[in-house]
């Protein structure tokens, strides 16, 4: 516990008014998926696979039609959520750089205000982890090639309608988290905190492809495939490559999505991926059983999300790194005592906002400022909660791998603006979601009135510009650095990360590449 922390102790009181029955502060569990399509949460998305638990969440507690990542990609987004700063305050710019290992996160203010705390499973939220390919394409991003830096997606069945537990690891949290309300928490005087994160629905690693590979494999069993309604699944529109956005382009030829797939293989890959949703609902509806078991459910919590989506072959691509819905939209499900049944928040809301809202359901005061803003006068049944109006916008930025320039989304009403400032040719977005729910017109150029209100807007919040500065800097000096200490075996390396076939066609001329964009004209 640092000294900021035990500061904390003495300086707020345990309890002030929060969702509280019998007096008593309720305990807190939060299931924390990755990948997770928030659309499906509710209708008409939710009716092409089946999510009893859920479906369950929504009956009995509040569900956010309109909850975003603050960053689509697992690290920088989780720390958002942790920290609840804003990516460009944590300066969280890549899956390898994110916040340091002694920042106070929620779970530590809820500890030193008197809650038993259990963390397991996926956090994902300090620096240093994830591949070396991971961070050397984030770096990178700005050099003039364009290598292939992912498989090809493919759906791969698994087992026969006995397979049940697929992702192993997952399942093996999920056991020692529901062991961990049998026996610590529900013997328990003081109020607890559990968090439980989990891998799925994030692509399987694609093992053929070798050690550097990354994850382009989405994988089931009959079992959960039958949960899928297969008349139902939709093979999303795409835009002819040669109109694609530039950096959407970059995007889609990075991923290896820019070969022919059929329709049979996107309706395979999206079927997979929905099978793999269900997994996870299982996963949850083990952890709230626990809690019924135990009798801890009425006075507990139940907060279930993702750091972000998966576009499953909208837009030509796979995986996430993207602001359009697929990639930015997250389910956002509270549950608990106190809290309002069966409502449906149309709010626009974010992940910086947990932070705020799990102190305000402990009944413990912010300790300094923070981006994100408490939910629960949103959705709680009593009025003892500020009335402090939401901001009618939320914030998601990129600044990782598989996309050419840091990547700003401001969403605000019926409008979706995404914008850049890396010194590239390149217009902006903007979606009227209310019209367009594929995403597929850009009418920027049509409503420049709309355009300019939302740069305005954007620009009050961070000075964009000057953030794209500072990662430019990061990358090159975070690059140059790895670089130096691979000493003679650079070129060994760089050549065998997961662009190892496209970087084989001509090694000379990426390197020079590198060269250039480090140092300039050679």
């Amino acid at each position: 516990m640092n000294i900021l922390l035990l500061v904390l102790i003495f300086l707020f009181p345990f309890y002030d008014q929060s969702l509280s029955q019998n007096g008593t502060r309720p305990n807190i569990v939060m299931v924390m998926s990755d990948a997770f399509d928030g659309r499906l949460t509710f209708d008409p998305g939710s009716k092409v696979v089946q999510l009893p638990f859920i479906n369950y969440l929504r009956e009995l507690g509040s569900t956010f039609l309109n909850a975003y990542t603050n960053s689509p990609i697992c690290c920088p987004s989780r720390a958002a959520m942790w920290s609840g700063q804003f990516v460009h305050l944590t300066h969280s710019w890549n899956n390898y750089k994110c916040l340091d290992g002694n920042a106070t996160t929620w779970m530590d203010l809820l500890e030193a205000n008197g809650y038993l705390t259990h963390m397991m499973g996926k956090q994902d939220y300090t620096s240093g982890g994830h591949s070396v390919s991971n961070r050397v394409e984030a770096w990178t991003r700005d050099v003039q090639f364009l290598l292939r830096q992912e498989g090809r997606p493919v759906a791969k069945l698994t087992g026969n309608m006995s397979t049940v537990r697929i992702m192993k690891e997952d399942w093996k949290n999920t056991d020692k988290a529901t062991q961990w309300i049998h026996e610590r928490a529900v013997s328990s005087h003081q109020p607890f905190a559990l968090y439980l994160g989990l891998n799925l629905p994030h692509p399987y690693k694609t093992e053929s492809l070798g050690p550097t590979a990354g994850g382009s494999t989405f994988l089931s069993s009959p079992y959960w495939l039958k949960k899928v309604s297969s008349d139902l699944i939709k093979v999303p529109k795409w835009l002819p490559m040669s109109t694609m956005h530039p950096v959407d382009y970059y995007s889609t030829y990075t991923k290896n999505c820019s070969g022919v797939f059929t329709e049979d293989e996107v309706k395979s890959i999206r079927a997979f991926y929905y099978a793999m949703c269900a997994e996870i609902d299982a996963m949850l509806g083990q952890v709230i059983s626990a809690l019924r078991e135990t009798g801890l459910f009425n006075n507990t919590v139940v907060i279930f999300t993702a750091d972000h989506g998966e576009l499953a072959m909208e837009h030509r691509q796979f995986y996430k790194m993207s602001m359009f819905e697929g990639s930015s939209h997250v389910p956002l499900l509270i549950m608990g005592s106190g809290i309002r049944s069966g409502l449906q928040v149309d709010q626009l809301v974010s992940l910086v906002d947990i932070y705020p809202t799990v102190l305000d359901i402990a009944g413990i005061s912010p300790v300094f400022n923070l981006s994100g803003h408490s939910l629960l006068p949103l959705i709680s049944k009593s009025n003892a909660f500020s009335k402090k109006q939401h901001p009618d916008w939320v914030l998601s930025e990129y600044h990782g791998c598989n996309v050419n320039a840091s990547t700003y989304m401001l969403r605000s009403g019926r409008w979706k603006y995404i914008t850049y400032a890396d010194g590239l040719t390149v217009s902006p977005q903007l979606f009227d979601l209310a019209l367009d729910k594929e995403e597929l017109q850009n009418v920027v150029f049509k409503f420049p009135d709309v355009q300019a209100h939302l740069d305005r807007v954007l620009r009050s919040i961070l000075d964009y510009p000057n953030v794209s500065a500072t990662v430019h800097l990061y990358n090159k000096k975070a690059f140059g650095t790895w670089r130096d200490s691979l000493g003679r075996n650079y070129s060994q390396v760089i050549a065998n990360l997961r662009w190892h076939v496209d970087w084989q066609t001509d090694v000379l001329a990426n390197e020079k590449a590198i060269d250039q964009w480090l140092y300039g004209s050679l």
